[in-house]
């Protein structure tokens, strides 16, 4: 279930983006109701630095591996990391309305709305 949702150019690295959507999360979202901090999914297009200390910052344990070529790795959580797959799946839901994946709309709010629409879609479909 998305938690936020924010419009980019496709000529847009994710990571920068990416930083500003976790920003922009409510701090109600980013604490756990029990002692374990919440745990955040990332592709490894978000493991920088920058991108892992501001979801330290928000109390929350970045779960993305390292790239190969770091010379320091850290640990994460590997069964944790391959339940991101449910991510993926998600957008292809999305994508499965032609509007969104062909994107006509020329306006980004008509195609924002749309979007919104269909994860509207999506959840009620979920709740059946």
């Amino acid at each position: 279930m998305p938690v936020a949702f924010h419009l980019s150019g496709g000529n847009v690295h994710d990571a920068p983006e990416g930083r500003k959507l976790i920003a922009s999360l409510p701090e109600a979202f980013c604490r756990s109701g029990s002692r374990r901090r919440r745990r955040m999914l990332m592709d490894r297009a978000y493991e920088g630095d920058e991108t892992r200390q501001l979801v330290r910052e928000r109390k929350m344990v970045p779960v993305v591996p390292p790239k190969r070529n770091r010379t320091k790795p850290w640990r994460y959580d590997r069964k944790l990391y391959r339940r991101r797959n449910e991510v993926e799946r998600y957008f292809r839901k999305i994508k499965g309305f032609r509007r969104v994946f062909t994107r006509y709309d020329k306006l980004d709010t008509v195609y924002s709305a749309f979007v919104m629409f269909t994860m509207i879609c999506e959840l009620l479909r979920q709740l059946k």
